[in-house]
């Protein structure tokens, strides 16, 4: 491992622990060294007793992967310490500037370590309706795409609903996405990457090619099913999905904590340029 790929994991722990925002690196890296940062970045959180609950998708959206100028989805790790339970109050003062989007989660049912092993019947137990906080540690919510690889795809927190069996036939599904009771995103489930169930190969694929085995009993972020909204203090967060339920949490104010009110997102990059935003 080099130098750099160690430190700049250090900067983005510490940016996540202390929730201190930081620049985005001068030094541009490729997409396969942001990995490596990614990787390196998890195993300080591993050493500090986490332990990884599964993983999630970025950039399913085709208008997002088009606005970043890239043609693949990006993979990163959830882990336990950020799993909020369904129904919860979470203090704001862990978030540097926290977004919110509706997620389909799905329950692996069975170890997944080739794309032939997402094909399989049992590869998939549950499903369930998600919302995912993202919370990028670059400061203006500004990243290229390999800094967002290696930032953990803005990775922060997750709540998932009640899980129920999971049926492939029903992949097309009405979303409606509140805040404080109002709908601000209304959607559907076939915006993530045209059909949710492409998430189950992309993410084997993806994590296969990083040395990863998809573990029973981790968790799948399949992708943002609509826009991500900010996540004001004190707001309540309601994700309905057809067929699959609804999942909650309340953000609780909080003194000393930042708010996604307090920054805003940088302008959309093209492919090569820097300052991007949300990766979901």
């Amino acid at each position: 491992m080099t130098a750099d790929v160690r430190k700049l994991a250090e900067i983005l722990d510490e940016a996540a622990r202390t929730a201190r925002a930081v620049p985005q690196p001068e030094q541009g890296c490729d997409v396969a060294t942001a990995y490596r940062v990614q990787q390196e970045l998890l195993r300080l959180r591993l050493e500090r007793g986490d332990r990884i609950s599964g993983v999630k998708l970025g950039l399913t959206s085709e208008g997002k992967r088009r606005q970043m100028g890239v043609h693949d989805v990006i993979l990163g790790r959830v882990t336990a310490s950020t799993a909020i339970p369904d129904g919860a109050a979470v203090g704001l003062a862990g978030y540097i500037h926290p977004r919110v989007e509706p997620e389909v989660v799905y329950l692996i049912g069975r170890r997944i370590a080739s794309v032939a092993d997402a094909f399989a019947p049992d590869a998939i137990a549950a499903a369930a309706p998600g919302i995912e906080i993202i919370d990028s540690r670059y400061e203006n919510f500004r990243f290229s795409l390999p800094d967002v690889i290696a930032d953990n795809t803005s990775a922060a927190g997750y709540v998932v609903g009640p899980w129920r069996p999971y049926d492939p036939a029903r992949w097309n599904l009405g979303v409606v996405f509140e805040i404080d009771g109002r709908p601000v995103q209304v959607g559907s489930t076939a915006a993530i990457l045209g059909d949710p169930r492409r998430a189950i190969v992309e993410a084997a694929r993806l994590a296969a090619a990083e040395g990863t085995v998809l573990e029973p009993g981790w968790v799948l972020l399949a992708g943002a099913a609509t826009a991500a909204e900010p996540l004001p203090a004190g707001a309540h967060v309601r994700a309905e999905i057809q067929h699959l339920g609804s999942v909650s949490f309340t953000a609780e104010p909080s003194a000393g904590g930042s708010t996604a009110g307090e920054t805003t997102a940088g302008e959309p990059v093209t492919g090569g340029t820097r300052g991007g935003e949300a990766a979901s």
